[in-house]
């Protein structure tokens, strides 16, 4: 089995290894803020050799699972007090500051596909830790929970779906059925009319509507 595929595609796996930080150690050092504890998503990006916006794709897809690993966003007097210990800059920035502990960047190791830092650290990951036996069993697991919820998902779409349509159809059929009666009313309301246009036309010796009146004898008939 690829172990290094099931890091990538296993949250339950990646949680059993997110410890291991000295994996980071075997590859490159990782430069920490001041604090000694943290570091920025441009410092993780640098250290990965990607741009951020990797990073911050990892982080668009993986959110709770960082934070789980420490991952925070600082704002308010937590940034400030953050930005005098660790005097990165004397401005907030507008939307807070996204930090990362070790552990963080040790699990955004185990998501980012597109780096090959990211595959040594891998690597080196699985060295230290010697993929245990149970890792297919619950590799096969995690995937099963993973397609049941897919399918939940998707028929509970389905039967949105439904009822809009069936929704749909009850107003058609509602209109179908006021029209048949606005149809109906007219005929009605036409054969009254022409009813009354017969009588008066009775009356003043007109002939009725469709009706021609015959011509006389013309000059020179008999």
């Amino acid at each position: 089995m690829n172990h290094e595929a099931v890091l990538l595609e296993s949250r339950t796996m990646r949680g059993s290894l997110a410890d291991r930080t000295e994996a980071l150690d075997k590859v490159r050092a990782l430069r920490l803020l001041p604090d000694g504890v943290h570091v920025t998503t441009l410092m993780v990006a640098d250290y990965f050799e990607v741009d951020e916006e990797a990073v911050n794709s990892v982080v668009r897809r993986h959110r709770a699972e960082l934070q789980d690993s420490g991952m925070a966003r600082l704002t308010g007097s937590d940034l400030q007090s953050f930005l005098v210990v660790n005097m990165t800059t004397r401005k907030s920035p507008g939307r807070g500051l996204l930090v990362f502990p070790r552990r963080a960047v040790l699990n955004v190791a185990m998501l980012l596909r597109d780096s090959e830092v990211a595959r040594q650290v891998r690597r080196q990951l699985l060295d230290l830790a010697e993929a245990p036996a149970a890792w297919p069993e619950a590799m096969v697991t995690e995937t099963a929970e993973r397609a049941a919820a897919g399918a939940r998902a998707e028929l509970a779409e389905l039967r949105e779906a439904y009822v809009r349509l069936v929704r749909q159809l009850e107003a058609e059929r509602a209109l179908v059925a006021a029209m048949s009666v606005r149809l109906a009313d007219t005929v009605g309301e036409v054969r009254t009319l022409g009813g009354r246009v017969d009588m008066l036309c009775a009356l003043s010796g007109s002939p009725g509507p469709g009706r021609r009146r015959h011509p006389g004898p013309g000059p020179g008939r008999r």
